[in-house]
């Protein structure tokens, strides 16, 4: 595809889906790489005056996802159907699950929350979402 650009295992010809993206970094590399695209939806488990209070880039993040024409939505929790009126019937080529944020349980060692952390997300939701031909990435 002529102009496509593309970064690690995306391209801009891709819909992709962020899942739990902290303060938006990885989303915002995204946006950047691919200039102007509009495919990419970028979630966060909070709402945006948690992330504005709580990260520091957050705010600048959002600004340089929106700018380039991206999608960014906020309270959006993965592992529920509470979702569904936000993201529709949208579907992607790719979900991105940077270990995002499903909560914490102080009981658990660290290697234990991040095993549960992908557990939580991966089965619950990320089939109903993707394009029959592709795969979720977990990372």
């Amino acid at each position: 595809m002529e102009g496509e650009k593309s970064i690690m295992h995306y391209t801009s010809s891709q819909k992709i889906l962020t899942v739990g993206d902290g303060d938006f970094s990885f989303s915002a590399c995204l946006a950047k790489a691919f200039v102007t695209a509009s495919n990419l939806v970028a979630t966060s488990l909070d709402s945006s005056g948690f992330l504005y209070k709580n990260y520091p880039n957050a705010e600048s993040n959002i600004r340089e996802i929106s700018s380039r024409g991206e999608t960014v939505k906020h309270a959006v929790d993965a592992t529920t159907k509470a979702d569904d009126y936000i993201l529709g019937s949208m579907k992607f080529d790719r979900i991105v699950f940077n270990f995002p944020h499903v909560g914490f349980n102080d009981k658990l060692l660290r290697e234990e929350q991040i095993l549960l952390q992908q557990q939580i997300w991966v089965w619950r939701k990320s089939k109903l979402r993707l394009f029959p031909e592709y795969d979720l990435q977990v990372q």
